[in-house]
């Protein structure tokens, strides 16, 4: 990152995001859970908004808005967790960029980790030459065995959620690739975002947004899920314009948030 990767128009918005973050420091710190700090959270914001230039054309407030969404269920957005995203959708009626939350699938299953009734939770994709059996009534059986012989895995099939609980017992879930893809037709953003660029991650949230009915269910899981579904029917804002931040492995790591903010800062500073 150097001064000349952003315009003056957006180094004056980052600016502004950046003294509004700074000045919320308190209310982020005030929901965050003890192991995070709302240092980290407003520097990986920080450093995000840098990176995509339409979260920067975001109203600042929705900005705060949706950071604070993910604060209070202790979701880290745009890191290499890809515990949530932070998305830059217009709203058709005013025309404004405006950031909204929205859990990842790993997310969900952290939130339902923590309600410590939950011994492991986990969902995947299966493919075409994949192995996989199901088995209902009273001695259910699911089994899957990924094809990784050097073959193409093929096409999708399905996709399946499992839990296993802490006093032995286990539920899972499963959906046809059409079950999932009658959900995606009923999501405002069907043909762009993460249903075009991370159909697998959405098949696996899909699927374990049904699974969590029957887990014992946490008010912080059940935020998630609420905000996750707000999301992907609100009619208000042009699904056409839905931008993704990209995550990869250097995405940043608390070091490279430090290094990548000092550096923001600066910048955001000269004249």
């Amino acid at each position: 990152m150097n001064q000349k990767a952003l315009s003056v128009g957006n180094q004056d918005k980052l600016q502004t995001l950046k003294g509004l973050l700074e000045k919320s420091k308190g209310s982020i710190h005030a929901v965050l859970p003890t192991h995070m700090s709302a240092e980290r959270m407003v520097k990986i914001a920080l450093v995000a908004a840098s990176r995509n230039p339409l979260l920067l054309q975001c109203d600042s407030m929705s900005m705060l808005r949706a950071l604070m969404e993910s604060s209070q269920l202790g979701l880290e957005p745009f890191t290499g967790l890809q515990q949530a995203y932070i998305i830059p959708y217009r709203n058709g009626k005013t025309g404004h960029y405006e950031a909204q939350f929205m859990p990842s699938y790993r997310g969900l299953i952290d939130l339902t980790r923590r309600s410590g009734e939950i011994k492991s939770i986990e969902a995947h994709v299966v493919y075409e030459n994949d192995v996989f059996e199901c088995e209902l009534g009273l001695s259910p059986k699911l089994r899957h065995v990924p094809c990784f012989d050097g073959k193409n895995r093929g096409a999708a099939r399905l996709a399946y959620a499992v839990a296993i609980l802490k006093d032995g017992g286990s539920q899972y879930e499963v959906m046809t690739k059409a079950e999932i893809e009658e959900v995606r037709a009923s999501s405002k953003a069907s043909n762009s975002g993460p249903w075009v660029n991370w159909w697998s991650e959405m098949a696996k949230k899909t699927v374990l947004k049904r699974l969590v009915k029957y887990l014992p269910m946490s008010a912080q899981l059940a935020k998630a899920v609420t905000a996750d579904n707000a999301t992907e029917s609100d009619d208000v804002f042009d699904v056409d314009s839905v931008e993704i931040p990209e995550f990869s492995a250097d995405m940043p790591e608390m070091t490279k948030a430090d290094d990548l903010t000092r550096k923001l800062e600066n910048m955001a500073t000269k004249e």
